[in-house]
C-alpha cells in the first residue's frame, strides 16, 4: 500500500485559512442562471443557493393561492439569501449563489461577505428576444413560477422600461453567453469558478 508523507503544520494551517469561494451566478431574468448555477455547483462539488427556489419555499409553506407574485416576500427572501451565505461563509463552505438582483441589492449585501469569502461573479447574457420566450415558456409550463412576478417583468420588457445594472464589485468577473450552449464553454466557467486565489485565469 502505497504510504503519503503526513500534511505538515503549514500545509494544514494554509488549508484552515483559505477562503471559500463563493461564486456569484447573476444576470437579467431569463438569461439561464438557474441552469447554469445548478451545472456549475454539480461540477464543484458544493450547494448552489437559488433565491427564486428559496422563495418558492416560502410560498409552498404559507400555502397560499394567489397569482399575484407574493411580493410582500421579498425582503424576507432577500434576508434569508443572505444569511445562507454568510451562514456558509462563516462556516467555510464554498457555494454557487444565484439571483436576478441588480447592483443596488447586490454588492451592499456582498461587501461584507467580501471578508470572509472569495467571490467570483458569472454575468449571464442572452438577447431580450431569447429571454423573453424562456420567461413565457417557463411561466406556463412550471406552476412553481406562481411565486414570481414573471408576469409583470415580461410586461416592464415588453414596454422597454425594464433595465438591469450589473454587479459593480472589483472582484474577477465572467460573461457568459448562454444564448445557445455556453461561450465560453463550460469548461472554462467552471475553472473560473475553482482556480485558487491569485492564479492566472
Amino acid at each position: 500500500m502505497q504510504r503519503h508523507p503526513p500534511a505538515s503544520a503549514a500545509d494544514c494551517h494554509n488549508a484552515a485559512m483559505a477562503a471559500p469561494i463563493l461564486t456569484v451566478v447573476s444576470g437579467p431574468p431569463g438569461t439561464g442562471k438557474t441552469t447554469l448555477a445548478h451545472t456549475l455547483a454539480r461540477g464543484i462539488g458544493c450547494p448552489a443557493i437559488i433565491r427564486d427556489e428559496l422563495k418558492q419555499g416560502m410560498v409552498a409553506t404559507a400555502g397560499s393561492s394567489e397569482s399575484s407574485g407574493y411580493t410582500h416576500l421579498d425582503i424576507p427572501v432577500l434576508t434569508a439569501f443572505f444569511a445562507t451565505l454568510t451562514v456558509l461563509a462563516e462556516a467555510r463552505i464554498g457555494v454557487v449563489a444565484e439571483a436576478a438582483f441588480q447592483d443596488r441589492l447586490w454588492r451592499p449585501n456582498l461587501q461584507p461577505l467580501a471578508e470572509i469569502a472569495d467571490i467570483r461573479v458569472i454575468r449571464c447574457t442572452a438577447p431580450v428576444l431569447v429571454a423573453h420566450a424562456r420567461m413565457t415558456e417557463r411561466m406556463g409550463t412550471d406552476p412553481h413560477r406562481r411565486a414570481h412576478d414573471d408576469s409583470g417583468r415580461i410586461a416592464r420588457i415588453d414596454a422597454g422600461a425594464d433595465t438591469f445594472v450589473p454587479i459593480a464589485l472589483d472582484v474577477p468577473t465572467l460573461i457568459v453567453d448562454t444564448t445557445e450552449g455556453y461561450r465560453p464553454d463550460f469548461t472554462t466557467v467552471l475553472r473560473f469558478a475553482t482556480r485558487p486565489a491569485g492564479a492566472s485565469p
